[in-house]
């Protein structure tokens, strides 16, 4: 069920994409054919500054139009690109993978006091809610996701990404249960600056997608990995929280664990509890979530998917297994097996 994988440089020491296609390669068996996915972190440097607006499209000439016009009432497009994409024969080719290098304008904000990543978001949103054979798959900064239908090595190879460079990479390998495989529904999820992979089932996803709708997101992709994205972008984005106190939310201890805490740790968590109880997560799963200054782990409450970490130097891998990392990194020391609901955080310095 699933094989995901992510790799931090805390020094923001860069690597090129072939150790993690050979990584996600070794987890076959957790997949299907139906769908992998890579998103690396300090993809663009010369255009760092620009959200990088990553669109599947069904027709250019129809669709391409109509993304560009509504772009343009928030901002300026410095950039725009076809992804580079190579013939592969494995790869149902469904979609046209464009990418756009944008910047909202404060003069056609609504307010003064908008922030940039609202902005943003509510294009994400706009588009993959109203533009027919148009959908926005990533959008943060100098990040790029690449995803499709087929096996990790044909789509690492579809888009070749042993050609970029990054400090931080994320990979998924799926096994589609509840949501059929396409190109949308592959992972990494994105939104803004986070990413997502995940392995298993959210079985919260109905009152989880009800709660983060509340506040004005629109689960357009109907899986749960998407609910994911936004609740980190809310809990630590808007509302402030650390990583560590998001995933406390989403995966917090059960109540009588609770009540065995010392006083001030669990008035702490009660109250994580009372204030987040819509967004805490039930099911199994495993997951991993990355912006551009960190990278989190962390599993169920019960640990009903695996998930492992190792050490390397500045580096931390967090994998389904530890087979992936020590491709990935032969000379890996220090592999653990996180505790259920323990977050492992890697942050870059400086």
């Amino acid at each position: 069920m699933c094989g995901i994988i992510g790799v931090i440089d805390r020094s923001r020491r860069t690597m090129n994409g072939a150790g993690i296609r050979a990584a996600l390669s070794q987890m076959d068996e957790r997949g299907s054919g139906e769908g992998a996915g890579y998103a690396v972190y300090g993809a663009f440097p010369d255009l760092k500054d620009y959200y990088a607006i990553h669109v599947f499209f069904d027709n250019l000439h129809e669709t391409k139009p109509v993304v560009e016009e509504e772009l343009s009432k928030w901002g300026t497009i410095e950039h725009q690109e076809a992804v580079p994409t190579y013939e592969q024969a494995n790869i149902r080719k469904m979609h046209i993978p464009w990418r756009f290098f944008f910047r909202p304008d404060p003069h056609l904000m609504p307010r003064s006091t908008t922030p940039e990543d609202d902005v943003v978001t509510h294009l994400v949103m706009k588009v993959n809610s109203s533009i027919p054979g148009a959908l926005i798959y990533a959008s943060g900064k100098d990040l790029a996701v690449f995803k499709a239908s087929g096996w990790p090595e044909d789509v690492a190879d579809f888009y070749r990404i042993q050609d970029y460079t990054g400090y931080l990479w994320l990979g998924h390998n799926r096994y589609p249960t509840n949501t059929p495989g396409w190109w949308g529904g592959a992972h990494p999820f994105n939104l803004l600056n986070w990413s997502v992979v995940h392995n298993g089932e959210i079985t919260s996803y109905g009152t989880n997608r009800r709660y983060i709708e509340s506040y004005g997101y629109r689960c357009s992709m109907f899986t749960d990995t998407e609910v994911v994205a936004y609740l980190f972008d809310l809990l630590v984005r808007r509302h402030g929280l650390s990583m560590e106190t998001a995933v406390h939310a989403l995966a917090p201890p059960f109540w009588d664990e609770i009540d065995q805490m010392p006083e001030k740790q669990a008035v702490i968590n009660r109250a994580i509890r009372l204030a987040y109880g819509p967004a805490l997560m039930n099911g199994p799963f495993a997951i991993v979530v990355a912006n551009r200054e960190s990278m989190v782990g962390f599993t169920d409450r019960i640990k009903l998917r695996p998930l492992v970490s190792g050490e390397c130097g500045d580096r931390l891998f967090i994998s389904s297994e530890e087979a992936a990392i020590r491709t990935m990194e032969p000379e890996v020391g220090k592999v653990t097996m996180p505790r259920a609901g323990e977050p492992v955080v890697g942050r870059v310095v400086g």
